[in-house]
């Protein structure tokens, strides 16, 4: 190998082991932060808020140094508190620290957490083995990617009529009695291995496509904060961009195309049921208990990282169009110069100021005088009062229509009423007002009515009686309400 060869290799291992991901694998108390990523950040809990983060994490401390962990003799533990280290991780680039739409502070992994908690869970679990599975899928890849790749429309028919002959000779074979050719349980546990292995290159695949996105929002607010173009060209480019951002970034137009596959929630379905169908197969005895677990979670956590990804994207549309509508990126512009022509006075003043120098504050901001302020520049035609009213003709509605629609005729009904109490000792109230003529049994009428029962004193009976009112236009309704009744003496009063 040339010596450029050897210098670009090292310079690339170079570049590779100062990302975040590696550079966590090879710090002093790497072994610690790796235990508290994978305990505190599972497949079941991908976000944890920040109070329960530091609580755990100082429990774990002060349980590891309880049996003898960070002495001269055992593994080094960090020092400082759990707050100080998670700051730590945060600016390392391990952790992110984000605010919910509840208003919660969380932690997240960041794809290089997940792809550093990724290698230590390989490199200290069970070693991957090159089995007939694991070829398999590769030389199906290639095999698809080189019919993607071929644009010969002869070979492809080719192909394909080839493919249903083999599946005709199957179904022949098995309609005509044939046994299902049964695989052993070794060569179906590697198979399980080898989707697991799969699997596991999923979180930390959703976690860079959500960064991605999340770096795009930031690059475009900082762009827009610098901008001297007129507001509405930045509206409208910021808004179109926002409203694609999934095709903005390599990884998010990868992920578009994989959503199609499982975004589906038919697929996911189908996915959980095809994972339950492996599941009562006898041979899942003799994978681990984490491997079933593992193998069980599959689904959700295809859905947690899709989940993962879109309020990624929905987050950066929001915080993209918020931006662009409540900044002006000239005012910002105004605002930031006024500042700095404020720090550079500052800066003029300082050296010749003394210590306990009197400074005359600036009580009020001065005013502009001006005589007048035109009130108005879209009509020149002077001020007009209003048309005056018309004048009032009192013919125009019929005295009687007002009265029958109004109040309660007081007069009538008391004067009927008397004349019930004048013939009995106790009177119902309900018998009273089913007497009444009708120009006095209108609805409002019979609340006139108890008012004046009230006025006199009454008695509920803990009866329901119903009567019967009539409308001015000869309506009739029926109303329900507790019984009551009227003595003699009330009524006198």
């Amino acid at each position: 190998m040339s010596i450029a060869g050897v210098e670009g290799a090292y310079q690339g291992a170079l570049r590779a082991f100062k990302t975040p991901m590696l550079d966590l694998l090879h710090q002093t108390y790497a072994p610690f932060v790796v235990t508290m990523l994978a305990t505190v950040f599972t497949a079941e809990r991908s976000a944890v808020t920040v109070a329960d983060a530091h609580a755990e994490i100082s429990d774990a401390l002060d349980q590891l140094r309880a049996v003898g962990y960070g002495e001269e003799d055992q593994l080094p533990l960090p020092v400082g508190s759990a707050r100080d280290l998670c700051r730590q991780w945060v600016n390392a680039g391990w952790l992110v620290r984000q605010v919910l739409d509840n208003k919660v502070e969380v932690y997240r992994l960041s794809a290089h957490g997940v792809g550093a908690l990724e290698v230590a869970g390989r490199v200290g679990g069970s070693r991957t083995r090159v089995s007939e599975s694991r070829v398999r899928t590769l030389l199906e890849a290639v095999e698809r990617l080189a019919q993607d790749a071929d644009p010969d429309v002869t070979a492809r028919i080719a192909r394909l009529r080839g493919e249903i002959q083999e599946r005709q000779q199957e179904l022949e074979r098995l309609e005509a009695g044939g046994d299902v050719e049964s695989i052993d349980d070794e060569r179906l546990v590697e198979e399980t291995e080898n989707v697991l292995h799969l699997v596991r290159e999923l979180p930390a695949d959703f976690a860079r496509v959500a960064e991605s996105i999340k770096a795009m929002q930031r690059d475009v607010v900082a762009d827009l904060r610098q901008d001297v173009r007129p507001t509405g060209e930045v509206l409208r480019e910021y808004l179109e961009q926002g409203q694609q951002i999934m095709d903005a970034t390599p990884e998010g137009r990868a992920f578009a195309g994989a959503l199609r596959l499982i975004g589906d929630p038919e697929q996911i379905d189908d996915l959980s049921s095809r994972l339950r169908t492996v599941l009562r197969h006898r041979f899942t005895a003799q994978l681990t208990e984490p491997q079933r677990r593992e193998f069980t979670d599959i689904a959700r956590r295809i859905e947690r990282g899709v989940k993962e990804v879109l309020t990624a994207q929905r987050q950066a549309s929001h915080v993209i169009t918020t931006q662009v509508r409540n900044h002006d990126p000239m005012r910002d512009r105004q605002v930031d110069e006024l500042l700095r022509e404020v720090m550079t006075g500052f800066q003029r003043w300082m050296p010749g100021s003394r210590r306990g120098e009197l400074i005359e504050p600036l009580r009020r901001l001065p005013t502009a005088s001006v005589e007048h302020l035109r009130q108005s520049v879209s009509d020149l035609r002077p001020f007009q009062p209003p048309a005056p009213l018309a004048e009032w003709n009192r013919d125009m509605v019929p005295d009687t229509d007002t009265r029958a629609w109004g109040g309660p005729n007081y007069a009538a009904l008391d004067e009927h009423l008397a004349r019930f109490t004048a013939e009995a000792d106790a009177i119902d109230i309900a018998a009273v007002f089913g007497a009444a003529p009708e120009k006095v049994r209108r609805p409002v009428d019979l609340l006139g009515l108890l008012e004046l029962a009230h006025r006199a004193g009454m008695t509920e009976t803990g009866e329901v009686v119903t009567v019967e009112a009539v409308r001015p236009d000869r309506t009739r309704r029926r109303f329900a309400f507790g019984g009551v009744a009227a003595t003699k003496e009330g009524g006198d009063g």
